[in-house]
């Protein structure tokens, strides 16, 4: 207000006497107007983040908040931004991701505080450089149809990136991991690598005896995510957005629709989607490359 009036009527000679108007000091009122290329170049740096942001904001249609738009900047675009700046930022261009309802899987998770959970083995290291020696799983949920959910388990292999194994059910039962597991068994055909390990989050199907007496049979050292902290299975979860980025279930009316949909993006992800950190190879491809190396 200061600097527009003096700009506009040319009081440079009333400087100090609006400043003291407007209980401002004269030394604070030349500080500000030093500063202002700075916030000019500030405002042009936000105009250029904030597209970069709204980009991923809007292909998750509006449900997309700081730290998973953080996630999606470093995996997809490859753009390191602080989460408060991304707030920052949000809450400046009036960015307000949709209240998603109550998520089920994670209301029964809270049933579970007497399992036991297990150390992080992986911390953070997919990519051991083996097939078929670190197992990422973990669980989502896709709404199809008129209202309807079916629920994904999977399991990514951390160097190759390829799904080994899935499974699609209508119910967050204990079967839908138990039978993951089993096709995962089924695919290896009793290769099991000396130390591989099957990570996922805290969730209770992982922490239940029964999945981890099938997992220990199995011969995986079991390795959990630290409580609350996604970034410990961030792999999975780049893939999960890939999948409901690029396929549309809501048109599926049954769940076979689901499944046959579902099966239909794995065969594509793993022969057919080329991924830079791969050597620009599909998944199945790189497997080759790591067996040939």
């Amino acid at each position: 207000m200061i600097n527009h009036s003096i700009r506009t009527h040319g009081l440079q000679r009333m400087t100090r006497f609006l400043c003291e108007l407007a209980m401002v000091s004269t030394s604070g009122y030349y500080r500000w107007v030093k500063a202002e290329p700075y916030r000019q170049l500030r405002a042009a740096d936000d105009e250029q983040d904030i597209q970069l942001i709204k980009q991923h904001f809007e292909a998750l249609r509006g449900r997309a908040g700081a730290l998973v738009i953080k996630m999606r900047l470093e995996q997809i675009s490859g753009v390191i931004m602080n989460h408060k700046k991304i707030r920052r930022l949000m809450r400046k261009f009036n960015l307000v991701a949709e209240i998603r309802q109550a998520n089920p899987y994670r209301r029964m998770a809270k049933a579970t505080q007497e399992h036991l959970t297990c150390s992080n083995l992986l911390k953070r290291q997919f990519d051991q450089g083996e097939p078929e020696k670190v197992f990422l799983t973990d669980i989502t949920y896709l709404r199809y149809g008129s209202g309807q959910w079916a629920y994904f388990s999977c399991v990514k292999d951390g160097a190759t990136r390829q799904i080994l194994a899935d499974y699609v059910a209508t119910t967050l039962e204990l079967p839908l991991v138990e039978q993951t597991i089993h096709r995962l068994l089924e695919r290896l055909d009793g290769n099991v690598h000396p130390e591989a390990i099957f990570h996922s989050d805290q969730g209770m199907h992982y922490t239940h005896p029964k999945i981890q007496l099938q997992i220990k049979k199995a011969g995986f050292k079991q390795s959990m995510s630290r409580k609350g902290n996604c970034w410990d299975n961030a792999s999975m979860e780049s893939f999960f957005g890939h999948m409901k980025d690029e396929v549309d279930f809501k048109d599926c009316q049954t769940i076979n629709e689901v499944r046959a949909r579902v099966t239909d993006y794995i065969a594509y992800y793993n022969s057919e989607r080329y991924q830079w950190s791969l050597k620009k190879m599909t998944p199945d491809e790189f497997r080759g490359h790591l067996l040939a190396s």
